[in-house]
């Protein structure tokens, strides 16, 4: 006969087994948002994809359709959730900014609410955390580096590569902080970085991405290599050492310093390429570049300060 000991054991190893069963469950699930749910920083505060949200939640084929019939039957209901949808532009699968409905967290709790799902609970979880890290990372920039350090580590990046890329996104924001004072939209980031890239690699940012057989919505700086990575860096330093030579203000003038940057980007690779025999654009990507084999990617292509 099994005592109470006996019975008390199992409950708590029960217990233990849920427990970590949960945490499995919401380890997955913050691995799935990162990955399918797109954001971007908007009035101090982060907006989601409306569509993305449903889609990750219901598992929907439709999430278009899903969100079209809910909102009809919020705005049934008198809610004021439809009211509080922005539209805000982030990367479509095509590679290209469209505008989508988007919701901060307040309001897209609201929405998740009236959707049945079991991943619910740890998406709340999952949008208090991200709300958290942005404040905390706002207060002190080391911590959204140490932050990412930790995540391309736990994806399998050998430290090189990491630091390579951090340096990376320091001098893509250097540069952006001048294209913004120097008359330049966020809307305009795309085509100007196009310039540089097509210049430095003799490819658009497009055609490099499917050189290394990666999707439209993949960021591409993940899947380059530590060379790609350093001929991106002195393109982009380039641009924004002329920008600040020249003074330069308005598009024309920095699409035409872009060029130029292109132009000195493109120079070494082809020293490099003649010297070494081979190209420097390479088929290589995230899935060979990782330990563990697999396509990451941190935060999507509309919170990403890349900017592809």
């Amino acid at each position: 006969m099994r005592n109470d000991d006996s019975d008390q054991r199992d409950q708590q190893g029960q217990r233990g087994q849920q427990e970590q069963d949960d945490a499995m469950g919401l380890d997955l699930l913050d691995e799935q948002a990162e990955q399918q749910v797109r954001r971007v920083w908007h009035e101090r505060r982060w907006f989601f994809s409306v569509i993305d949200v449903i889609g990750l939640l219901t598992g929907s084929q439709r999430p278009r359709k899903y969100w079209s019939d809910l909102k009809a039957n919020l705005a049934a209901e008198g809610s004021e959730v439809s009211a509080k949808i922005g539209q805000l532009k982030m990367e479509s699968a095509d590679g290209k900014q469209r505008l989508t409905d988007a919701a901060d967290t307040e309001t897209l709790l609201r929405i998740i609410q009236s959707i049945p799902s079991p991943k619910a609970e740890p998406f709340k979880q999952w949008l208090a955390r991200v709300g958290y890290e942005r404040l905390e990372e706002m207060e002190n920039p080391e911590l959204a580096a140490d932050r990412m350090r930790r995540e391309y580590q736990r994806l399998g990046y050998d430290d090189e590569w990491i630091d390579k890329r951090l340096q990376g996104i320091i001098i893509r924001d250097e540069l952006t902080g001048e294209w913004r004072v120097r008359g330049a939209s966020d809307d305009d980031f795309g085509a100007l970085t196009n310039t540089i890239h097509r210049g430095t690699f003799d490819h658009s940012v497009a055609s490099h991405k499917k050189v290394k057989h990666i999707g439209a919505r993949a960021n591409l700086r993940d899947n380059m290599t530590t060379l790609e990575l350093l001929l991106t860096q002195v393109g982009e330093a380039t641009a924004t050492e002329l920008h600040q030579a020249r003074d330069s203000q308005g598009l024309p003038a920095l699409e035409a310093d872009a060029r130029e940057a292109g132009e000195v980007g493109g120079n070494v690779r082809r020293d490099i390429e003649a010297r070494t025999g081979r190209p420097v654009v390479s088929s290589e990507n995230a899935t060979s570049l990782t330990a563990r084999g697999q396509q990451p990617q941190l935060f999507s292509e509309g919170a990403s300060t890349d900017a592809e």
